[in-house]
């Protein structure tokens, strides 16, 4: 038997024995740093304990890198070493997240075992020295894996101080190419397409004489250049991810407490992972934001990532990493915060959902690759600014953090995001930045237009989830918004009509519905099924560098009138032109419309437009929908809002610049909670640079 298909066999059996996830609640905000005492040039432990009592840090994540730690020589197990540490932090009332250390691999692995290295496209490989260089389905590396976490597991499980495990770090599969990946690959086109046959159908394969007979002659996915194949193997990628993933939870959840929970720690660049799919068995998720500081820092990484990964689970999540003083593996981009960024940033994530912020990490670290992504401590390991800040936000949280905790949103309007469509875009970009003759895997559609869409929500201070074609909960929402939908199924395409026909609201992108779920161009006039609900058909499409709208429709002024990079040659049908281009000959066509389809509207850009103009568009939307915040905040003022715990809504504000503010608060009268002042309403409050300020009603 193939031994992947073993391991996917021990993952249903380890499954089937695990209990569900539960949703996780919390009765504080934790707040806390990851801290690597093996790291020390020198044995400090009770002192840095000691330091991480008076500040206030609640909570410590150890061990995910340790694994030439724990077992420093094959089938030799040591555990006195985290013992001490566990143990000292249990003493001094600071809560544990313990790791599984699978994510580096140690020494001694990678030279008896070579194969478990990635083997990349094209004879390129992956060699020992880094992290998370290691194909995660091989199965000696989970026969190893599975060794460590069971031990790990027997050993800590009843520890009084664990209240949670992380399993692996940051999971991608990393170009991962090695030949058991592409057997199990070609397993799992065999289980999904049946036959030889039906995928030559499907992918297209007559199409430069590439049909296949049988599935020995499906070649490696190295020189491939079908579509099809492509975002197939994309979808493997992620299946694998959330297969190796569920696999760890599921081992952990065999051993740990009820009170305990499982997570594990998800990149922002959200692009790669089947969120949903990962997570099934974990209680609650977690995530790593690093954003920029000083002038750069606005927030928006921290709230795209909290509005994502707060959708995933529709529940509150956990910051496992975040920015303490300088990150970058050099240090070209050292760029400290300042004076007050550190505070604002964690009630920043607090507003978002968050329930707990952990900075990566305690101390900086004097040796390696990451000796400029710097800690609270810096490499004096004395306190500093950044040790006061964090001890201030610490004792604040004390106090309050009951009132923050367990934060519930509710929004109207959605961002649907598709893995799909952002792998299919990276095969077949628009935008004219790479290579116009090849494929530029620079995520387009998540880095640009995505963004785009939650940047102008989040600086009108709109509140916004996101759902996913795979769970398309539009029923739940007002408006959604479509970024370009390059590629869905029939059935999703209806549904999106069917929404729109009942009374719902969408605003929809360019190249939506224009491919199938298996990227095949739909053979009929675009766009397809959507036609009735857009009210319009194309034919032709073009790039272009940058034109400017007729007559400035959206009133946003010349320098802002810009649309840029691609436009569909619109024909109404009806569907309004709301705006043209200013054109010689494309000017015939609209470049914005809109459409009455049954209850509801659909308003459909043709092209990329500026924040100005999209910010216009989503604007008039909202002011339709009755759907504005009552509140005349704009950036560089920002405000998110929820329910707290004891059914109290909670306003928080934040100041992103180095000037003082004020405004006038528009709710209803209650607390400020920083500083227990009461607030009325319509009182002038007023907010420090980079300050914040939290109310509640």
């Amino acid at each position: 038997m193939n031994p992947n298909i073993r391991f996917l066999i021990s993952c249903l059996s380890l499954i089937s024995m695990a209990v569900s996830a539960q949703v996780k609640k919390f009765d504080n905000i934790l707040y806390g740093v990851a801290y690597y005492q093996e790291y020390m040039p020198t044995d400090r432990l009770d002192e840095d304990v000691k330091m991480m009592k008076e500040a206030g840090i609640s909570v410590v994540r150890l061990g995910e890198s340790t694994w030439s730690l724990f077992e420093p020589v094959e089938g030799q197990f040591e555990f006195a070493w985290m013992d001490r540490i566990i143990d000292k932090m249990h003493s001094a009332g600071i809560k544990v997240i313990l790791g599984t250390p699978t994510y580096s691999i140690p020494a001694w692995l990678w030279h008896k075992h070579p194969e478990v290295l990635i083997e990349l496209q094209k004879g390129d490989r992956t060699y020992y020295g880094i992290r998370q260089n290691m194909d995660i389905t091989n199965p000696t590396f989970l026969f190893y894996s599975e060794r460590i976490i069971r031990q790990l597991m027997q050993h800590y499980a009843k520890h009084p101080a664990i209240i949670g495990y992380q399993v692996d770090n940051e999971t991608l599969t990393r170009g991962v190419n090695n030949h058991d990946f592409q057997v199990s690959f070609v397993d799992y086109l065999k289980k999904k397409f049946k036959t030889t046959d039906n995928l030559n159908k499907i992918w297209g394969l007559n199409y430069w004489g590439m049909t296949i007979n049988g599935w020995e002659e499906l070649a490696p996915r190295d020189g491939i250049t079908n579509t099809g194949y492509k975002l197939e193997w994309e979808r493997f990628n992620r299946k694998a991810l959330a297969d190796f993933l569920t696999w760890e939870s599921a081992i952990v959840r065999e051993y740990k407490r009820p009170d305990q929970f499982v997570t594990q720690c998800f990149m922002p660049a959200f692009e790669d992972v089947d969120q949903m799919e990962s997570s099934k068995l974990m209680d609650v998720m977690a995530v790593n934001v690093y954003h920029d500081s000083q002038d750069k820092l606005t927030g928006s990484e921290i709230a795209l990532a909290g509005d994502y990964f707060r959708s995933v689970k529709h529940d509150n999540y956990l910051i496992t990493e975040t920015n303490a003083q300088t990150i970058g593996w050099n240090s070209r981009i050292q760029s400290p915060p300042y004076p007050n960024q550190l505070r604002q940033n964690v009630y920043a994530h607090l507003g978002s959902g968050a329930n707990m912020v952990e900075y990566w990490h305690w101390h900086s670290i004097h040796y390696g690759q990451e000796i400029y992504w710097k800690g609270v401590l810096s490499h004096d390991l004395q306190p500093n600014r950044t040790y006061s800040e964090v001890t201030r936000t610490a004792q604040e949280l004390k106090q309050i953090g009951k009132h923050l905790v367990n934060l519930k949103k509710e929004n109207k309007v959605a961002i649907l995001f598709s893995h799909d469509a952002n792998a299919a875009l990276n095969f077949m970009p628009f935008d004219q930045s790479g290579n116009p003759w090849g494929p530029d895997h620079n995520n387009f559609y998540r880095n640009n237009l995505v963004t785009q869409f939650h940047r102008v929500l989040y600086q009108n201070n709109i509140g916004v989830d996101f759902i996913f074609p795979e769970r398309p909960e539009f029923e739940k929402y007002d408006l959604v918004i479509i970024p370009s939908l390059y590629i869905a199924s029939d059935d999703l395409l209806k549904k999106i009509s069917d929404y729109v026909k009942k009374g719902g609201h969408v605003i929809m992108q360019f190249k939506s519905g224009f491919s199938d779920e298996n990227s095949m161009v739909r053979p009929v006039l675009a766009p397809g099924p959507l036609r009735e609900a857009c009210g319009f058909t194309y034919q032709e499409f073009t790039n272009f560098k940058e034109l400017s709208l007729k007559d400035d429709p959206f009133r946003v002024g010349d320098e802002n009138n810009k649309v840029n990079t691609w436009a569909e040659y619109l024909i109404p049908d009806s569907a309004k032109p709301i705006a043209f281009y200013d054109h010689k000959y494309f000017g015939k066509y609209p470049a914005v419309t809109q459409n009455t389809f049954g209850k509801g509207s659909l308003v459909y850009e043709g092209c990329m437009v500026s924040d100005a103009i999209q910010e216009k568009i989503i604007l008039q939307e909202i002011e339709k929908l009755k759907l504005a915040p009552d509140t005349d905040l704009h950036w560089p003022l920002i405000t998110k809002s929820g329910k707290n715990e004891f059914g109290k809504t909670i306003h928080y504000y934040y100041n992103y610049s180095s000037e003082d503010a004020s405004f006038s608060y528009s709710k209803g009268s209650g607390t400020e909670l920083l500083s227990g002042k009461k607030v009325n309403t319509n009182q002038k409050l007023a907010i420090e640079p980079w300050g914040v300020l939290i109310v509640e009603e």
